[in-house]
């Protein structure tokens, strides 16, 4: 009887990582994702859209456009097709925004091979269809194992090599409960681990990819409420609430609430909401600031996910009459008109709920209309 585990702790598996990997998207994300496979000793092939980009990666190991102070490994290569990257590719991560998913995933298809998994490394929820962006790609790629990688990862420190770690989770059939290391999960994880990077395997890719969606709309409302004056306690409030919308909506969707406890769930938050790196969180800071929508980041066109969330987010949650009243903030703000302290003051007066969400308790807030009035006024 082969022995599994000891002193109650498993046994370590030996993965097999994946010899040749394609990176398609060669933003920041993108670019640090493609040197950790490198470091890792995989074969990494990168696609961008530029060829001054391209040509520069090969040439001077940097990417002029993302990080252009980070050295990348001398082996990997980029290239402007994106057939180039995919041919005999053993596995494929796409890491392009939200919103090119679909057209991305679509262009994939034509050019990777038969039957290889692929892990979507973008955050966010379809706003036409309501879809996860695994099951965007899984429409546009079928026959293709579709996971996610996903974790508490600013770009430039993973691509500096500082201690990090993340998540890669694929729906697990019976063989891989058979053999965990043969699932796609595992060898995405061994193929990424290296002295500094550190992933883990989960075979809940809703949970995952939920934490990752919500999280940035939730950042946007730290950076708000940080920005109009107030600090540690407020965020913590925000911070510990949102945990438990990003459990109610990944349940809704047959997720586990335990995977938002994780890095994908609580770490991602945990960094998104604490540091002004995150575009999500510097959106929030400057609008509670004052600042116009349309001048913010010094008016350059910077794409920030949880803006698009915020919508995408609440739609889905109220299709499924799930309540997730930050988001439902955020959204009021950025897509509704609603001012600033008017909508945190309606989020901070309303009744007074149980934490344990099966108490199904509601109290009527004793000092409603004084909490609008402060806080409106406070934030204006």
């Amino acid at each position: 009887m082969k022995i599994q585990s000891v002193n109650g702790e498993p046994l370590p598996h030996d993965a097999k990582p994946f010899a040749r990997m394609a990176v398609i998207g060669a933003g920041s994300w993108g670019t640090a994702l493609a040197a950790t496979a490198a470091r890792s000793g995989a074969q990494v092939r990168l696609w961008g859209r530029s060829g001054d980009v391209v040509d520069a990666i090969n040439r001077d190991h940097r990417n002029p456009a993302y990080i252009s102070d980070v050295d990348l490994p001398e082996s990997l290569l980029a290239v402007r097709e994106m057939r180039d990257a995919l041919r005999d590719a053993d596995a494929a991560m796409i890491v392009v925004p939200s919103q090119s998913v679909r057209l991305v995933s679509r262009q994939v298809a034509a050019h990777a091979p038969a039957g290889i998994p692929i892990a979507l490394c973008a955050k966010g929820i379809e706003g036409e269809t309501g879809l996860l962006m695994t099951q965007v790609a899984e429409e546009e790629l079928p026959g293709h194992p579709v996971g996610v990688v996903s974790g508490p990862t600013f770009a430039r420190e993973t691509a500096l090599n500082h201690p990090t770690a993340a998540v890669a989770a694929f729906p697990f059939a019976y063989r891989d409960r058979l053999h965990p290391e043969d699932s796609a999960a595992a060898r995405f994880a061994v193929t990424l681990t290296t002295e500094s990077f550190r992933a883990y395997v989960s075979d809940d890719p809703i949970g995952v990819e939920v934490g990752g969606a919500v999280k940035n709309v939730i950042a946007i409302a730290c950076g708000m409420m940080t920005g109009a004056g107030f600090a540690e306690n407020t965020r913590a409030a925000l911070i510990t609430r949102g945990v438990d919308e990003m459990k109610a909506l990944a349940e809704a969707l047959g997720g586990r609430r335990e995977t938002v406890t994780g890095l994908s769930g609580v770490g991602d938050l945990t960094l998104t909401c604490s540091s002004p790196t995150s575009r999500n969180m510097s959106l929030g800071q400057q609008l509670g600031q004052g600042t116009p929508r349309s001048d913010c980041f010094d008016g350059a066109p910077v794409v920030v996910e949880g803006e698009k969330n915020a919508k995408s987010v609440t739609d889905l949650a109220r299709r499924l009459n799930v309540p997730i009243p930050i988001c439902d903030t955020v959204r009021a703000i950025l897509h509704d008109g609603t001012p600033i302290g008017d909508a945190f003051a309606a989020l901070w007066a309303r009744p007074i709920e149980s934490e344990p969400r099966a108490m199904a308790l509601s109290l009527t807030h004793p000092a409603d209309d004084t909490a609008v009035q402060t806080l409106a006024e406070r934030m204006s």
